[in-house]
């Protein structure tokens, strides 16, 4: 993403990296993290047809993360706001990124949910959205594929030795690894 796509689809202030991406080994304590916020996001969302999933770096064994429970929130329609975000925002979510051009993607974020973790980023796509399987591929080879998780986890050592503007262009600078291991994915489901 550029400069200008970043600011744009923040609703504050972009993430700022101070230096370099800390990343920790990883804490068995993340995925209790987030059971417990499945499990506020399901009482909150009973009125509404929903999934939730644990994705991203801290829901796979053995993979370094930043400190970051990475969650995914399947709904009917994620432009439809006010359908999902009221119910989470009196849990002390903020939608802190809207991406309508990008699957209509929001990301929603709370911060203090855990010792072991800074914060959480609840990803928000509607269902039958390609990004989900995108997503969801990615985390299952790498908790199933040691060499996959290896070579995933010395890029994000190696990018995370440099120095980011934002933390998306981290994120970005992971593009052709992820892209390699999602490639392993499909080709494996045939």
């Amino acid at each position: 993403m550029t400069t200008e796509e970043i600011e744009a689809a923040n609703l504050g202030a972009p993430t700022r990296p101070d230096g370099r991406i800390v990343l920790r080994d990883h804490d068995p304590r993340w995925p209790a993290a987030y059971q417990r916020e499945a499990a506020g996001m399901a009482e909150s969302l009973a009125h509404l047809d929903h999934r939730i999933e644990h994705v991203g770096s801290t829901s796979v064994p053995g993979l370094p993360a930043k400190p970051v429970v990475d969650m995914l929130l399947i709904v009917p329609d994620s432009a439809d706001e006010a359908a999902y975000v009221p119910a989470l925002e009196a849990l002390g979510y903020r939608l802190a990124v809207r991406e309508p051009d990008w699957y209509e993607h929001r990301v929603l974020r709370r911060y203090a949910i855990d010792p072991s973790a800074d914060y959480a980023n609840l990803h928000v796509l509607s269902a039958g959205c390609p990004e989900i399987g995108r997503m969801l591929r990615f985390r299952d080879r790498l908790r199933r594929h040691r060499g996959d998780r290896e070579l995933y986890a010395d890029a994000k050592r190696a990018l995370a030795e440099q120095s980011w503007e934002y933390l998306q262009n981290y994120a970005d600078a992971k593009s052709e690894v992820i892209a390699g291991i999602i490639e392993r994915a499909a080709a494996e489901a045939e």
